[in-house]
């Protein structure tokens, strides 16, 4: 059973979480609802948010195929995917399925790229305080203490962590890179300029990667812009991909 939340009416949209839950896009998604405006599709990767994740779904392409079913589900067109982290990597995926449904893309700080000198930090090396460091441009706003948190949401934080090392362990595809030049529908990619979890580089490859992408910087942004700064992305959501 897939769990999902949906917000608002007009053109649809997908809204994809990364490694850190459903949580981290669950108020932007309200809000994008109501001033793009737009019905706002968010779903919870299953695993992630205290949900089960069934034993055979491992990988981002496993994701991206799900997606594409739940679209066929809700019998929605002309979606527009938005997705951050490694949501912007299963949107990439869910792209190249070549649904017909899926019109616009936009991928808000993504990884799965491989590209030689700038990795992407190694998320299950670092303990909280440093990804903090890693993700904002002004990481004291956002420091979180897990030892400070009730027990059902460190359980979920360790749920998140321990799905995330299953689904993207190294939070890179090598074949990835290659696969975009394939991609056929409007994308833009959008990069936070303080993101430190993947580099200003690694967004511009992202860019380059995909046939006529459009790349849109966010000053004073680091990998969560839907967090850090969210007029910012609404702002170009509404003036890029989201306009119609």
């Amino acid at each position: 059973m897939q769990t999902f939340e949906e917000h608002g009416t007009g053109r649809p949209v997908l809204l994809l979480h990364g490694g850190g839950g459903p949580q981290t896009v669950a108020p932007f998604g309200v809000r994008l609802a109501a001033e793009l405006p737009a019905h706002v599709v968010v779903p919870t990767h299953p695993g992630f948010g205290g949900t089960p994740r069934p034993d055979e779904l491992t990988t981002i392409g496993g994701l991206a195929e799900l997606y594409a079913d739940l679209l066929d589900q809700l019998d929605l067109e002309d979606v527009l995917v938005i997705g951050n982290s490694i949501g912007g990597w299963i949107a990439a995926e869910l792209a190249l399925l070549n649904s017909p449904r899926v019109t616009e893309l936009a991928i808000v700080d993504g990884v799965g790229l491989q590209v030689p000198g700038h990795p992407v930090a190694d998320f299950f090396s670092l303990t909280f305080p440093e990804l903090a460091e890693l993700s904002y441009y002004n990481p004291d706003a956002f420091r979180i203490d897990p030892a400070q948190l009730p027990p059902e949401a460190q359980a979920q934080l360790a749920g998140n962590r321990a799905a995330l090392a299953v689904y993207a362990a190294t939070m890179e595809d090598p074949t990835l890179q290659a696969r975009l030049a394939a991609m056929t529908i409007p994308t833009t990619v959008i990069w936070g300029d303080s993101d430190r979890i993947g580099d200003l580089t690694y967004g511009r490859t992202y860019a380059d990667a995909i046939p006529n992408a459009t790349f849109e910087l966010l000053e004073h942004t680091g990998h969560l812009p839907q967090l850090e700064s969210p007029d910012l992305l609404l702002k170009v959501l509404s003036s890029t991909a989201g306009s119609r």
